[in-house]
């Protein structure tokens, strides 16, 4: 596990930080594990379960965008902690519901308060590991979101079953006060800017005080690191786009500081950035499809495949295990391709997968078989869970290090958005066809398109991808300079 992970302290941030997403996932996956119950209680149908999940989205959307201006100016480790001590008792008061208005507002607040994960993960890795490695480390990080499905699905399902629903809730809230007891205790705050790299098989984690001057950037710390490795084949990359003639968009280079920018400010940066609003498109459109899965597919697979809840929990980890080799598989190929001169890889590579993602899912949706549906469901699950982490790396490749937390926001509001969407889409077109499987199959089918567009926009980001980069080298450089001439 060390040896896989790259060190005993890359192992400590990729489980922390993993955990981390683990806990929003949980949640909304035990959501649609005791979907049935909570139809049954409070007399519900598949739009007004879309909706207890879409609040807690869309909540997401409307927050995340001020909390990452939060995690670009503070220590996003306090940002994690109280995020985390909110969530906790959140959950535990969602278990105590009595109406539907409660379950609804209780959400409402779970998904405010969960906006501040992905911001502050996404500039810790950046802080934490090099250009080179982040594509493979955030496809473990990733992972982690994918076992909180996992756990949330089948512990929930299982629970609720022999306790009841409220009681998958309160339980929910005892791993997150252990994860936030080990963050507390395990997780400094990096410096900003790159220097607080972790190299493979360093042992100790370093605190932004220990990591030196705090406005090192990264090119100067790839310059002057010595252990090689990650650091190295990073420099290279970089190196290979200048030789293939990539030159920086000069009307976007950054000559100040953009710390202090305005929130509206950085987000009208951000979109003039091609790469940026392509992938960010991909990415959510993406989401969008597995957030509709998410909502209902413990519906979807007892009435499609015949089984009963206690049997489907157990299997949907299955389709876990498949996304998490996914994920894994995903940010490693990328890196592969990377190493051995694509300079495209963590675009193309997103693109393909998401492609057959659709390809496979398709005929899962509308055989009967158990076991067929099941194998399918798994490969696409892998495929598309494959897209992401390529995709979030190379967003952190084409921004400029003090943007990371606020280009990380730009990109949650969005998939915020249409996460909330899908499950009252889902549950609305799937009423048209009738409020059963059948109207989830057709639904699943008609929602495949948005993945085919996110295909369709993640390739093309490969015109514009290695100038993107070369526009963020020159900011970092501009603004040293600026710096050291002050």
């Amino acid at each position: 596990m060390l040896e896989f992970a790259g060190g005993r302290a890359r192992l400590k941030v990729v489980l922390l930080l993993g955990s981390v997403l683990g806990l929003d996932s949980a949640d909304k996956a035990a959501l649609s594990a005791i979907a049935d119950s909570l139809k049954d209680q409070f007399h519900l149908n598949n739009t007004e379960i879309g909706l207890l999940v879409a609040v807690t989205s869309l909540a997401g959307a409307l927050c995340t965008l001020p909390v990452g201006t939060l995690v670009d100016r503070v220590s996003r480790k306090n940002v994690l902690l109280g995020a985390i001590a909110l969530w906790t008792v959140a959950i535990v008061v969602s278990g105590f519901a009595s109406s539907f208005l409660m379950l609804l507002l209780t959400r409402l607040f779970l998904g405010a308060v969960t906006a501040a994960a992905a911001p502050a993960v996404a500039s810790l890795i950046g802080d934490f590991f090099p250009a080179r490695a982040r594509a493979r480390v955030y496809g473990t990080v990733l992972s982690g979101e994918l076992v909180g499905i996992g756990v949330g699905f089948f512990l929930s399902g299982e629970i609720s079953t022999f306790a009841g629903w409220r009681w998958s809730l309160y339980l929910l809230g005892l791993p997150s006060v252990a994860i936030g007891v080990l963050i507390w205790r395990f997780l400094p705050e990096p410096a900003r800017g790159g220097q607080g790299y972790i190299h493979r098989g360093q042992d100790e984690l370093r605190s932004q005080t220990q990591s030196g001057a705090q406005d090192e950037t990264p090119e100067e710390h790839r310059a002057t690191a010595t252990a090689g490795g990650d650091d190295d084949a990073s420099a290279r990359t970089h190196r290979r786009i200048r030789e293939a003639g990539f030159r920086p968009r000069h009307e976007i280079v950054i000559h100040e500081n953009p710390a202090a920018w305005s929130l509206w400010r950085t987000l009208r940066y951000l979109v003039r950035i091609p790469t940026y609003r392509l992938l960010v498109a991909a990415s959510a459109l993406g989401y969008f499809f597995f957030a509709g899965i998410r909502a209902f597919g413990m519906i979807f697979i007892t009435s499609q495949y015949g089984l009963s809840r206690g049997l489907a929990s157990p299997l949907v980890l299955i389709l876990g295990v498949g996304a998490i080799v996914g994920v894994i598989s995903g940010g490693r190929l990328s890196n592969w391709l990377l190493e051995r001169g694509w300079l495209h890889s963590r675009v193309v590579v997103p693109g393909v997968a998401l492609l057959l993602a659709a390809l496979l899912t398709a005929p899962a949706i509308w055989t009967s078989s158990a076991v067929l549906g099941f194998a399918l469901l798994t490969l696409g699950t892998a495929a598309l869970a494959a897209a992401n982490p390529p995709l979030d790396a190379a967003r952190l490749d084409i921004i400029h290090a003090r943007l990371w937390g606020r280009a990380e926001s730009g990109r949650m509001a969005l998939r915020g958005v249409l996460e909330g969407l899908a499950p009252i889409l889902f549950g609305w077109v799937s009423g048209l066809f009738g409020d059963g499987g059948h109207g989830l199959q057709w639904t699943f089918s008609i929602m495949l398109i948005p993945v085919l567009a996110a295909s369709s926009l993640a390739i093309p980001a490969r015109r514009s991808y290695a100038t993107d980069v070369a526009t963020a080298d020159a900011s970092a450089r501009a603004i040293r300079e600026a710096e050291a001439s002050e």
